[in-house]
């Protein structure tokens, strides 16, 4: 028998796997309450503002991928927030910025995470929101065993936060020391409190409820209390103090979207990913490419090597193409005549320069903005490891399947209690992923206006014969991809079990602009879990990779739920960090 750190779990009931353990029971206690996989995930997702508040926030954003038992076709939830009205190219160069910061009030988009939640609740979820947000209120004002990665992140920012940051220091510095043990957010809970207040005034009508909850979100105490303290002067990453941009307004004219995917037919499975506003594309597109390589030891050097060139190949096009609002050829770039292209660029050394193609034979962009050091700043961005192998913060998942057929994959991230100032009121602060835009016309991704940050978040939904049979996703910036990209080739591919394929070593390439403030890249750049084995790592070297080994149990966070053939239903979570798990009967 093959040793895995967990058993993969099954039954028929109802699966969840996300990365904290209370928001899996708690996703599990609604499902046993009657209701669907939708009100399921979205009780997980408030869970996670409160338990994972230095990987996800209220002020942050949440793609998420769904089918349902009445229609398995695949539907995009967009969480994403757009960038405000004011965030404009010209006013980040007027503050003579190059790069737009990665923390502070500036760095914000307008939040999406809650209206997103809410609007899954508002079309497919089938219980009255009180009980949606009964156990996030409940941990909020009760209290909740903090997990030691919240303490040692106020640590980090401990400075900042009492020369800078005082609204921080007065929630998250407990006798001015970092917080353990048991920790209340009354203020947030309150916030969840007036938000059902709000939503049952509109009567017994549970859709009318939560469309009520929303406009309280968008246009009432939520939006008041933004729009003021947004205007407030705080200190950012460049290291000056900048207002914020957000508006009550900005708020008010965002609302979250259902959008078709982008999908690739692949091994026999249809796998689906959100548009080119995201970066998942790039993981179809590495599967195309792959495919046209054949069969890959995953085990092996050269596997390694595959994995990362053909990985190098499609995060450049990621760079050169994708973006909000941008003219993207993503039937081209999903062909298999581009992909075979590609294909064909896979030599025996590692590439060192970024390569983007020429799909339709347009010539690509690069951002020429020369990038900065990786230094590793704690408030600043998503990436689970820094380019020297030490582990960070990062963001969360969450994946849920009932015995009905409905199924979920979100990857809530974003207004990281480090990203910026905490507004008092609501008890959580904005985001950080405006950071993601170029301050450089002529982009895929330059700033602009009322569009997405080309996102990191990456959830995916697998289709077999037209209906769901796997959802799944990882935290970890720009390898959220790169991991589940393995995953996929391990457990679709080569038929490895989920906890298995979860468990099995991991390695990503830095060889591409960071998404995050500096936007930091490190050509030939390839980090690997010690676990992959000496001799693989000598053979990377000699073979041009700069490789960084880290840990042997520190890359990727997985969370997969699937239906597998004969209709039961499994679950697994990665065991790295110690905090994410499956559970379901």
């Amino acid at each position: 028998m093959t040793f895995t750190t967990r058993p993969t779990l099954r039954g028929t009931f109802g699966m969840v796997s996300s990365t904290h353990w209370l928001a899996s029971q708690s996703a599990m206690r609604i499902l046993e309450l009657g209701g669907n996989a939708f009100d399921a995930a979205a009780a997980a997702g408030f869970v996670l503002h409160v338990v994972e508040p230095h990987l996800n926030g209220p002020g942050g954003e949440v793609p998420a991928i769904i089918a349902t038992a009445d229609d398995p076709t695949p539907r995009v939830l967009c969480g994403q927030g757009v960038a405000p009205a004011g965030a404009t190219i010209e006013h980040f160069r007027s503050l003579g910025l190059t790069l737009i910061p990665g923390s502070g009030p500036l760095a914000a988009t307008v939040p999406g995470a809650v209206d997103a939640w809410l609007l899954l609740l508002r079309d497919h979820g089938s219980l009255p929101l009180s009980v949606v947000l009964e156990p996030a209120i409940d941990y909020a004002r009760n209290g909740h065993p903090l997990v030691p990665r919240v303490g040692a992140t106020v640590s980090t920012v401990q400075e900042l936060f009492t020369q800078h940051w005082p609204t921080s220091a007065a929630l998250w510095l407990q006798g001015g020391q970092p917080p353990r043990g048991m920790f209340r957010n009354e203020a947030y809970a309150a916030t969840l409190e007036k938000l059902v207040t709000e939503a049952e005034a509109a009567g017994t009508d549970r859709q009318a409820q939560v469309e009520q909850a929303r406009k309280a979100w968008r246009e009432g105490f939520v939006a008041e209390a933004i729009d003021k303290f947004s205007r407030l002067p705080h200190r950012d990453s460049s290291g000056e103090d900048h207002a914020g941009l957000i508006t009550g307004d900005d708020l008010a004219s965002f609302e979250a979207t259902w959008e078709e995917p982008a999908t690739l037919d692949w091994n026999g499975y249809t796998v689906a990913k959100t548009g080119p506003w995201g970066q998942g594309p790039a993981l179809l597109q590495s599967l195309a490419v792959l495919a046209e390589l054949g069969d890959v030891d995953l085990d092996s050097a050269e596997g390694v090597h595959t994995t990362v060139e053909v990985m190098k190949l499609s995060f450049a096009d990621r760079e050169a193409w994708y973006g909000d609002g941008a003219d993207v050829p993503l039937e081209t770039l999903l062909s298999p005549a581009y992909a075979a292209e590609r294909a064909k660029l896979i030599g025996s050394n590692a590439r060192l320069e970024l390569s983007p193609g020429s799909p339709d034979g347009r010539e690509p962009v690069l951002p020429s903005v020369a990038v900065g050091k990786d230094l590793g700043d704690a408030t600043t961005g998503e990436p689970t490891v820094s380019s020297g192998g030490v582990t960070r913060g990062d963001t969360c998942h969450v994946d849920v399947i009932d015995r009905w057929g409905n199924v979920i994959s979100a990857t809530p991230s974003g207004g990281w209690l480090q990203s910026s100032p905490t507004i008092p009121e609501l008890g959580f602060c904005l985001g950080s992923r405006l950071q993601m835009f170029w301050l450089e016309e002529g982009l895929p991704s330059s700033l602009k206006p009322g569009l997405r940050p080309r996102t990191t978040l990456t959830p995916t939904l697998v289709l077999q014969d037209g209906q769901p049979v796997l959802a799944c996703g990882s935290p970890g910036g720009d390898q959220q991809d790169q991991w589940q990209l393995l995953f996929l080739l391990r457990h679709l591919a080569g038929g490895v079990d989920l906890q298995e394929a979860i468990d099995a070593p991991a390695w990503h390439t830095t060889a591409f602009p960071s998404s995050f403030y500096p936007r930091a890249t490190e050509p030939g750049g390839l980090v690997i879990e010690s676990r992959v084995g000496t001799a693989v790592r000598d053979e990377l070297v000699r073979r041009g990779h700069v490789v960084t080994e880290a840990d042997p149990w520190s890359l990727g966070r997985l969370c997969a739920v699937r239906r597998e053939p004969n209709g039961v239903l499994a679950a697994a979570a990665n065991p790295r960090g110690m905090q994410g798990y499956a559970v379901g009967r």
